[in-house]
């Protein structure tokens, strides 16, 4: 592959991130937008490029562009890997993330800093994509603190509102939590072997065998993995991450940050496979948080938090296929999930537009002949989400929890009540949203309309996606497998399906049926509405608080620490700054003195001269 090509595919988003924050102003914001909209979407048509050489090859490309780091150790190299596995994530991230770019033209357009959100976006991209191609360790880290810095930006992008503010550090200070093991992780990899690229890694360990050291390394590197992909203890920065425009949010939780700790352990696969027993707290931490997000997701009331809780809960089963060694199905669920999840937060992003910003679902209702596009699209992606036969999540959540059937019937039940509740509380979201009667003002019914074609032409392709994208690993046609065979170094078995499978297939898509009919049954047919905040009571109000983690967080961790701040800085820093001060003013009145015999008069200088002459004399002949 010509290096120039790997340079365009890269860098193209950073020439857009450039154009627009030193141009886009006098660009305008149309302009400006368009700029970067092409700028991701040239490294998404170089990406098909990059993907179709490959497809006809079959080898994986390593691009190295210069020397690096040089230590007497380890030498680090600055350089690209384009493998099955990065290709793949390259096809999604500027293929969706041109869509969302797109899409953010017509939202983002009353807003007068749109040429600095594009900017953003841009480097977003472009950070994720140097994530994904690096050919080591340390350039993934790049892009990984790249990625998190960019989140801060955007999702705290409406920065004259302090909670929006406040949301974005605390995207930003929780995953520095997990980067820090990522870090260690890296660097007992790095001490251990003298290397960080990830060929050199998977040749050291080659036929290796556990160890403690080892185990240490994967549990640090998945510590980092739940920072980004908001696992349980450190998913709580997630939903508040809503605070930032909905394309942000799409982009978030569809494309980019949140899938980079899922290709991290896919990437490191071959360490993983060492370390048995991290490979099980991942399953076990995965499992926790798809049933713990899930459950959130039943009683939450803004159209946006739902759709967090319920990215949350599908990583969790990401990371449940991980733990049980099935990578190429965790993969194959963060495909199809991008589809679906994209397409529901651009959709969610359509009613909050046509609302006027309005995000409260107790306060929608009715907006199916209004919004028609909009509707359709999101219906087929809550299907898709909901794992309803035969659209894309059925098949990658199935073999999600066939997989745990066969390895842990525990964390298949926990996966299944999981995909249940999230039946429910997606179709819970629709019916508040588009059915039954109107809630909200009349000045909101009487503008309510659908959105531009800008906004509706990235929902209707990513919802055709969400409907077949199944397709790329259905049983008996498992490209998907055959793909990343080569990566894995052992081709995936053909899909043996039995009456057993098709049993649990068939148990998968009733709980789906059940978890529609049930949100039906009380949204629809009872026409109840969720409860007022404050009439909430029992398990119910404990779920709908999220069951105070973050009020936990703040006694435990955030105040203490800003009680010994307030400390230091009242108390120490004060003092210091006194007995400082002290010193100083003596100083000054010592130094007051001393300018009184330094006045420029020849003769008192030359008195002092005398004086001192005279007291060498007297030490050197009387005293010696």
């Amino acid at each position: 592959m010509d290096t120039s090509l790997a340079l365009v595919l890269v860098l193209a988003p950073f020439a857009g991130f450039l154009l627009n924050i030193f141009f886009g102003k006098q660009l305008g914001k149309t302009a400006s937008g368009i700029l970067g909209t092409l700028a991701v979407a040239v490294s998404f048509v170089a990406s098909l490029l990059v993907f179709i050489n490959l497809q006809a090859t079959g080898k994986a490309v390593s691009v190295p562009l210069f020397d690096w780091i040089q230590l007497q150790a380890i030498s680090i190299k600055f350089g690209f890997l384009f493998d099955q596995l990065s290709v793949l994530w390259l096809l999604f991230v500027t293929g969706i993330g041109s869509l969302i770019h797109l899409y953010s033209i017509s939202y983002m357009h009353e807003d007068e800093n749109m040429h600095k959100f594009f900017a953003y976006l841009n480097i977003f991209v472009f950070f994720m994509i140097t994530l994904v191609v690096g050919s080591n360790l340390v350039v993934m880290f790049i892009g990984w603190e790249g990625v998190g810095l960019c989140s801060y930006l955007l999702i705290g992008f409406w920065h004259s509102n302090q909670d929006y503010n406040d949301a974005a550090k605390k995207a930003f200070i929780m995953n520095r939590i997990g980067d820090l093991g990522l870090l260690i992780g890296i660097f007992i990899l790095g001490s251990m072997f003298s290397t960080l690229d990830f060929a050199g890694l998977q040749t050291a360990l080659a036929g290796g065998t556990p160890s403690t050291l080892l185990s240490i390394a994967a549990l640090a590197l998945f510590i980092g993995a739940c920072g980004k992909s908001a696992q349980i203890p450190l998913y709580t920065w997630l939903p508040d991450a809503m605070a930032g425009p909905t394309p942000v949010s799409a982009l978030i939780h569809a494309a980019t940050m949140v899938t980079a700790g899922i290709f991290m352990v896919t990437r490191m696969h071959f360490l993983f496979d060492l370390a048995p027993e991290v490979q099980t707290i991942i399953a076990i931490v995965g499992a926790a948080t798809a049933l713990l997000a899930a459950t959130i997701g039943l009683f939450q009331n803004d159209i946006k938090k739902v759709l967090a809780y319920s990215t949350v809960s599908q990583l969790g089963l990401m990371f449940l296929a991980l733990g049980l060694g099935a990578y190429q199905v965790a993969v194959f669920h963060v495909i199809t999930h991008a589809f679906f999840k994209a397409c529901l937060f651009l959709g969610s992003g359509s009613v909050i537009h046509a609302l006027h910003g309005e995000q409260d679902m107790r306060k929608m209702g009715g907006l199916k002949k209004a919004m028609p596009i909009t509707f359709i699209t999101m219906l087929v992606s809550s299907l898709a989400i909901a794992g309803i036969f035969p659209l894309a999540g059925f098949w990658s959540k199935d073999e999600i929890l066939l997989t745990a059937f066969h390895h842990n019937i525990a964390l298949w039940v926990v996966g299944s009540v999981a995909s249940i509740m999230t039946a429910f509380y997606m179709f819970r979201l629709m019916y508040l949203t588009f059915f039954t009667s109107f809630r909200g003002t009349a000045e909101q019914e009487k503008h309510l309309h659908e959105s531009p074609a800008l906004i509706t032409f990235p929902l209707i392709v990513l919802a055709i996606l969400a409907a077949i994208g199944g397709a790329i690993n259905l049983p008996g046609s498992t490209w998907l497998n055959h793909y990343l065979a080569p990566l894995f170094q052992a081709e995936e078995a053909e899909h043996a399906l039995g009456s057993l499978e098709y049993g649990l297939m068939g148990v998968a898509l009733v709980g789906g049926i059940i978890g529609i009919l049930w949100a039906r049954h009380q949204f629809i047919t009872q026409k109840s509405l969720p409860k007022a905040d404050d009439q909430m009571q029992g398990f119910a109000n404990v779920v709908y608080h999220k069951y105070y983690v973050d009020e936990a967080y703040m006694k435990v961790i955030v105040n203490p620490i800003n009680s010994a701040s307030r400390f230091f800085r009242d108390t120490v820093e004060t003092s210091l700054s006194a007995v400082v001060f002290g010193f100083a003013k003596v100083t000054l009145a010592l130094g007051a003195q001393g300018r009184k015999v330094h006045n420029g008069n020849t003769g008192l200088y030359l008195f002092a001269f005398v004086l001192g002459v005279i007291a060498l004399i007297t030490y050197l002949f009387i005293v010696q």
